[in-house]
């Protein structure tokens, strides 16, 4: 009797090891893919195009954020500017918002040339372009930091200030 109440304890020791392995496991895989922000396979050039044809059918600008998996500053502004509900509707009323890879895999060194290297401001570094695709603006994405995180009035005045209404002449006078 002894013999099987120890087995069955060894038994429900296995399985509930095995169960909290699982669930670590699972747990760990999904963190992983949703760190995934930046698609090093990804067509910068293609993506970019596409959003500038949005960008002039709703009088938008493009908002491209540049960086990479690799980098936590990034993953942490690209989390921070979704998870904020002010900021991800800000960004979504006055922006074609893209992302565009960075890595050893795939730099997109033609697309960065063209943006005038905006990597030279470090990661992730911000590309505005009109709804004509012309770069305006390129924001270091280091002065919008504060602390170990972002400063959220910075980034809503940040998108307020480069957005078509008030980049228009008219709202100036």
């Amino acid at each position: 009797m002894i013999n099987k109440i120890n087995d069955f304890r060894l038994n429900k020791l296995i399985f509930l090891s095995l169960f909290f392995y699982i669930c670590f496991f699972t747990l760990n895989i999904q963190a992983q893919k949703k760190a995934q922000i930046f698609n090093p396979k990804a067509n910068a050039k293609k993506d970019i195009n596409e959003a500038v044809a949005i960008a002039k059918k709703q009088n938008k600008n493009v908002l491209l954020q540049i960086g990479g998996n690799w980098c936590p500053w990034s993953i942490k502004f690209h989390n921070f500017i979704k998870n904020d509900k002010v900021i991800d509707s800000l960004l979504n009323a006055n922006y074609v918002f893209i992302v565009v890879n960075y890595s050893k895999e795939n730099k997109n060194k033609e697309v960065l040339e063209e943006l005038e290297f905006p990597q030279r401001f470090g990661f992730p570094v911000l590309v505005i372009l009109n709804n004509d695709g012309k770069r305006i603006h390129t924001q270091n994405s280091a002065y919008l930091e504060e602390g170990k995180t972002y400063n959220r009035k910075k980034i809503i005045d940040f998108l307020n200030n480069w957005s078509v209404k008030a980049l228009d002449p008219k709202t100036y006078l």
